[in-house]
């Protein structure tokens, strides 16, 4: 060993290792540490932490096991700790000694943390435990293969981002042996190679019949490929590595100096991501705007602590395209000391384009670190994001904004037709905009920190927080207007015989169809599984859905291809679409339909959609005028309701004498007769002064509240004798509805 190409190496300082055995019971975790004993030949001391001997040679508990391995570290001895270790929580504890101990690095010696997996065959492992004798073990016999199968079907295999500077992977009696000759023959002044060694192939199917017997897993469950992994070169001296990509074997002659994407992920973390709302995130300002990359660490550990500690079942990637930059090294020895949890917060590196089809993670929202005109000119992660995801982006984020302001972001819809939603799965990009150092860039601060600071933490701030409204209000329809639930799962379900008779209906009988039908939600359960937040049992999710019809999908058809139902719109702009409310409640009813995709209802607006909203309240005021100058006695409101039974956000302008035939149950009346309508000059504000609109959570009540006269709130039984009263009451409106612009009519200057 030349004890050169590690990273955690100093010159003329020991190395420590902490070397966490990974495997089933029968895998030969007890055999690898004696043989590696037994052959090791300089004066390197290793300790055995034993969990089955290591009280008095009897079994004891992992406190036990946690003490002794520290009195081994503190004493400059390296350990093996050998437990089964096969999930997150079982290693974490283990993962501390070497990563923020007193003694990780001393004047003597430092501490690495290697991983050696063991991950051979079941019938393998159940063979050697159901031979196993008493001595030692006390898992053997008959009761070995069903507990070596259900360990197996929950195993979480280790990954880099854990702590681990090296892992390797064993999948036959070979790869073993290859591992054992390279930690006997490990000096106490060498160091290996950090990375993740060791192909690892498709899961051997562990003995189903028996769990099937015994009824503890479902028939159908079978085992999972894994991938990407490096692998060492035999022969090749150490620091040299190879990778591999998935499906391919190592290739000789590596070069050691080529720059590598070391992904080090396995299944545990692709399924969990898929069941996880996930932001995978650059890093903002230290590229091309040049902020200090020591500062710009700090305010990310900090805004993603405190992200993480409010919000629950959310992941964040950090993403870098090699290890050698230098605000990864930063991000992710900070993490380690600030004890963010490695599940809810992942370092990786790779192509935040490719995360999926390369690395194995799940990633549904990606930031852009993006520059001011949201174009996707220059390099960087920006030209990446805005090349995979193609035009489709492009035309999305015009349709969103026009430009982006340092300290902000906004969130864009990724279109189904875009190649990175087809190829990795992304719905949806998140542009962020930093401070700016670089004298050559726009809007430079000229190394004013205080102001810098003070934005990239707002920069940060803004994403996660568009981010977690994502979350809030996941959507349930895609843009085809299926049916998706929570977790972006596709709605296998569907009914070939209703949708033929939909495809048949014209546009205005369907619309027909739709209007009068109740809202509808479903409760649905979700199983997140073991590998997505905690090891020993499953987590269940039960979210209340709104389900959107295909009755309801109408106005979201027309808002979205407003070409082809050219004959209902009245106007049309990039912003939205006007058209008459085919079963009009009144003698005047036009709806506005905001043209964006993902609002479908008030409580989606937030204050970045302002614009849009008061574009569609001035349409509203001129097509009341121009109703007035038709019949001057009319009187207005416009509003929103506030859970709508159509898709798409809304504006209704509609006259209050509410004389029209489709006026027909207390629903229709009290949907614009309670505060179940909200005013657009009411929405407006709210979202100015508070960044969204309220809502009421007892909207169900109000639907269902008695039918009261709009003018002098008198009860009436139906609507026929409700509709007779209003034709001769003399009353005037409520007088509330005079104030902040709510009425309108020629006698009130609102309408000019």
């Amino acid at each position: 060993m030349d004890g050169k190409g590690g990273d955690g190496e100093k010159e003329g300082k020991r190395t420590v290792l902490l070397l966490i055995l990974v495997g089933a019971p029968g895998s030969g975790k007890s055999t690898f540490c004696d043989q590696v004993m037994k052959a090791t030949t300089s004066n390197r001391t290793w300790i055995r932490i034993c969990q089955d001997t290591i009280a008095n040679g009897k079994s004891g508990t992992k406190i036990q096991c946690l003490k002794r391995a520290s009195d081994a570290l503190k004493g400059g001895n390296s350990v093996f700790i050998d437990r089964c270790n096969l999930d997150i929580d079982q290693r974490s504890e283990f993962m501390k000694l070497g990563g923020s101990s007193p003694y990780a690095s001393t004047s003597d010696f430092s501490v690495d943390i290697h991983g050696v997996v063991l991950d051979l065959p079941a019938r393998i492992c159940i063979s050697r435990s159901v031979k196993r004798s008493t001595d030692e073990h006390s898992l053997h016999g008959g009761k070995a293969a069903a507990v070596v199968n259900k360990m197996l079907q929950k195993k979480e295999l280790p990954k880099l981002t854990e702590g681990f500077s090296r892992i390797t992977f064993c999948q036959n009696e070979n790869d073993v042996g290859d591992a054992v000759n390279t930690y006997a023959n490990l000096g106490p002044f060498d160091s290996l190679p950090s990375g993740c060694f060791g192909k690892k192939v498709a899961d051997s199917k562990v003995q189903l019949g028996i769990m099937r017997f015994m009824k503890k897993i479902d028939p159908s469950t079978t085992a999972i490929p894994d991938g990407n992994c490096s692998k060492d070169v035999s022969g090749t001296k150490p620091g040299t590595t190879e990778i591999c990509q998935p499906g391919e074997g190592p290739t000789n002659g590596s070069n050691p100096s080529k720059e590598s994407k070391q992904y080090g992920r396995d299944t545990s973390h692709h399924l969990s991501s898929k069941n996880i709302h996930t932001l995978a995130f650059p890093s903002i300002s230290t590229s091309d705007f040049q902020f200090d990359i020591n500062m710009a660490s700090d305010i990310i550990i900090e805004s993603v602590g405190a992200f993480l500690n409010k919000t629950e079942n959310v992941r964040l990637v950090f993403v870098d395209l090699t290890h050698r930059s230098n605000i990864f090294s930063l991000v992710r020895s900070k993490a380690m000391k600030a004890n963010i949890d490695p599940q809810k917060f992942l370092t990786v590196v790779g192509d935040i384009t490719k995360l999926s089809t390369e690395g194995n993670i799940c990633c549904n929202v990606i930031a852009n670190a993006a520059n001011w005109r949201l174009k996707p000119s220059g390099g960087g992660v920006n030209a990446a994001i805005f090349k995979a995801a193609g035009e489709a982006l492009e035309i999305a984020t015009r349709k969103c904004a026009g430009t982006l302001s340092p300290g902000n972001s906004i969130a864009v819809p990724l279109p189904s037709t875009s190649p990175l939603y087809q190829r990795e799965g992304v719905t949806h990009v998140i542009h962020v905009l930093g401070p700016n150092m670089n004298p050559q860039r726009p809007s430079c601060l000229k190394n004013d920190y205080n102001k810098g600071c003070k934005i990239l933490h707002d920069s940060y701030s803004s994403l996660f927080e568009n981010f977690a409204n994502l979350d809030r209000n996941r959507k349930y329809i895609n843009r085809e207007g299926d049916l998706v639930d929570i977790l972006n799962i596709p709605n296998k379900v569907a009914n070939a015989d209703l949708k033929t008779k939909r495809d048949a209906l014209t546009e205005p009988e369907r619309i027909k169809k739709c209007k009068g039908d109740s809202e509808q939600f479903v409760t649905r359960k979700y199983d997140l599984g073991d590998n997505s937040l905690r090891s020993e049992s499953s987590v269940e999710l039960n979210v209340k859905e709104k389900v959107w019809g295909s009755w309801a999908q109408a106005l979201h058809k027309i808002a979205m291809n407003p070409e082809k139902h050219q004959a209902l719109i009245l106007e049309e702009t990039d912003d939205y679409v006007v058209l008459n409310d085919l079963y009009p409640k009144a003698k005047k009813h036009v709806l506005i339909l905001a043209k964006l995709y993902g609002l479908d209802r008030i409580s989606d607006v937030r204050k970045e959609h302002l614009p849009l909203v008061k574009k569609m309240h001035s349409a509203g005021l001129r097509f009341l005028e121009k109703f007035l100058k038709e019949e001057s006695t009319l009187i207005f409101r416009m509003g929103y309701h506030m859970i709508p039974s159509m898709r798409q956000l809304h504006l209704h302008v509609i006259s209050q004498d509410f004389d029209s035939p489709n006026l027909k149950n207390k629903k229709h009346w009290n949907s614009f007769n309670t505060a179940f309508f909200r005013d657009s000059a009411d929405v407006i504000e709210e979202i100015d002064n508070t960044g969204r609109a309220v809502t009421i959570n007892d909207h169900d009540k109000l639907l269902s509240t008695e039918l009261r006269c709009h003018k002098c709130r008198s009860a009436h039984p139906n609507v026929p004798k409700l509709k007779s009263h209003i034709n001769r009451c003399s009353s005037s409106l409520p007088e509330s509805l005079l104030q902040n612009g709510r009425l309108f009519s020629s006698t009130f200057p609102n309408a000019q």
